[in-house]
């Protein structure tokens, strides 16, 4: 979940890939491949990440939280409000889209 976290805080903020990688100094293909799960990241492009979009390390981690014991209430509440967080991110992302797509008509 931390990768889909991750490319919806990107996508929020209008980001390319391509202007991601060249800011945080690695290729577009290793930000698509972390942004897609087929590659784990690691602690010092997580804080390249949170430093470059001025987000703590422990938000991006609340996002992406994989719950080992979901019988505890308390998880359960910080498990949802993440994932609906982050479908209000992507909603967003979604109607800026349509937005511009509309506008170019």
């Amino acid at each position: 979940m931390l990768n889909y976290a991750l490319k919806t805080l990107r996508q929020f903020e209008g980001i390319t890939q391509a202007e991601l990688a060249q800011q945080l100094n690695v290729s577009i293909s290793h930000i698509s491949e972390i942004e897609t799960g087929k590659n784990t990241i690691t602690l010092e492009m997580l804080n390249k990440y949170a430093n470059y979009f001025d987000v703590p390390v422990s938000h991006l981690m609340l996002f992406a939280e994989q719950l080992e014991n979901e019988s505890l209430r308390s998880e359960k509440v910080r498990k949802f409000i993440a994932k609906n967080l982050l479908k209000i991110m992507d909603w967003v992302i979604k109607k800026d889209e349509k937005e511009k797509t509309h506008h170019s008509q």
